[in-house]
């Protein structure tokens, strides 16, 4: 009767234990990524152009390539969030940021659900293709539903991100953007010699951190570029917004184009998913011309701030891939990638002609949305 009593609770308690484990194992993990951001950027950075040079070297490389890219971009997601994490925990004043980082961490912070959606929204981005490769393996009718039911989702997301933010346009990502964490002075070992080293030292060492605030003193900049470092320190007029005023509200022929530039992508993906023949030039012209009309709707005046123009800015190169999909890549830019390939050096060529296969049979390969 002991022993069977006692093995329900040791199992709650070995339960238990594992699960204050958990936490522990996340914290040491968090702390090593602070530490080592740099080399972890560099091995990210690795990863992905190792799967930009391996899609077609043997049986199904396109799909283990497309995975291993998916699971970079997921896990460089989740180190992004540790970092920001890390950075508004750091004592002081408030760091310098980017319009774009200042605009979509001021709605992580206020709405939980506009961070559940963006986030949402690019892990579908990051895995779409991967989805469209897995769908494929069971017909053209299965992937195109695929196609199809992630445009829609991710429109219902931008959507949503629109409702959320009262009518102000969408960023490209709607997360923000990796920051570092700023490298401590010196280590805990020698707080007592700290003053003293830096006196000596000053060039081994960026700036020297306060033991009672915790405050930052930069070190001087050099006598010959002070000009250039006083520039650096001048507040903009987007400095002193509101985060929330960084992008207008749209209304009018604006929201409109908005909510065109939104639509396209599913308009497009039903248009071509009905399409048989991939070089019928029907589809290309109507995603691109409800792209053109959404850009044509949108007011660009004296009131567009730095950020809108920045995302227009951005969509504006997005529409090269026009020429990458559809109608136009097959009557026009495939027959001149393919005489381009056949004069290339072999290992040149053959990376072409693999990424030529991909252009050929992915929707989502040439997608910028």
């Amino acid at each position: 009767m002991t022993a069977t009593t006692a093995t329900p609770a040791l199992r709650m308690e070995s339960i238990k234990t594992t699960t204050r484990r958990v936490p522990n194992v996340l914290a040491l993990y968090s702390e090593f990524i602070q530490k080592n951001q740099s080399s972890v950027t560099q091995i990210e950075s690795a990863l992905r152009s190792l799967t930009y040079v391996i899609p077609g070297r043997f049986r199904d490389a396109e799909l283990a390539s497309e995975s291993l890219h998916s699971g970079v971009q997921l896990l460089s997601m989740y180190h992004d969030t540790l970092l920001m994490r890390a950075i508004s925990k750091l004592p002081g004043m408030p760091r310098q940021q980017s319009p774009h980082n200042r605009y979509t961490k001021f709605w992580i912070a206020r709405s939980k659900f506009y961070r559940r959606i963006a986030t949402l929204l690019s892990m579908i981005q990051y895995t779409e293709l991967l989805w469209e490769m897995t769908a494929k393996r069971r017909g053209e009718r299965i992937r195109w539903r695929v196609v199809v039911i992630l445009e829609v989702v991710k429109a219902m997301c931008k959507l949503c991100l629109l409702r959320i933010t009262n009518s102000r346009p969408l960023v490209t990502p709607p997360l923000p953007e990796r920051e570092l964490v700023p490298e401590d002075a010196s280590s805990e070992d020698h707080e007592e010699n700290e003053f003293a080293e830096i006196v000596e030292k000053p060039k081994e060492c960026k700036e020297y951190k306060m033991k009672r605030t915790g405050m930052s003193i930069p070190t001087l900049p050099n006598p010959s570029d002070i000009s250039n470092y006083l520039l650096s320190k001048v507040l903009t007029a987007d400095d002193i917004k509101a985060p929330s005023a960084l992008l207008n509200k749209v209304n009018g022929s604006a929201q409109l184009a908005e909510l065109l530039h939104i639509i396209q992508p599913v308009v497009y993906a039903i248009a071509m998913s009905r399409s048989k023949d991939k070089k019928n030039w029907q589809p290309w012209l109507l995603g691109l011309s409800i792209e053109y009309a959404a850009r044509q709707l949108r007011k660009d005046g004296l009131r567009t701030t730095a950020l809108e123009r920045e995302e227009w800015n951005k969509r504006g190169w997005a529409m090269g891939w026009w020429m990458m999909r559809g109608a136009f890549y097959e009557n026009v830019t495939k027959g001149f990638l393919t005489s381009a390939s056949q004069r290339l050096p072999s290992l040149m060529s053959g990376i072409l002609d693999d990424y030529l296969y991909l252009w050929d049979g992915y929707y989502f390969s040439t997608s910028s949305n």
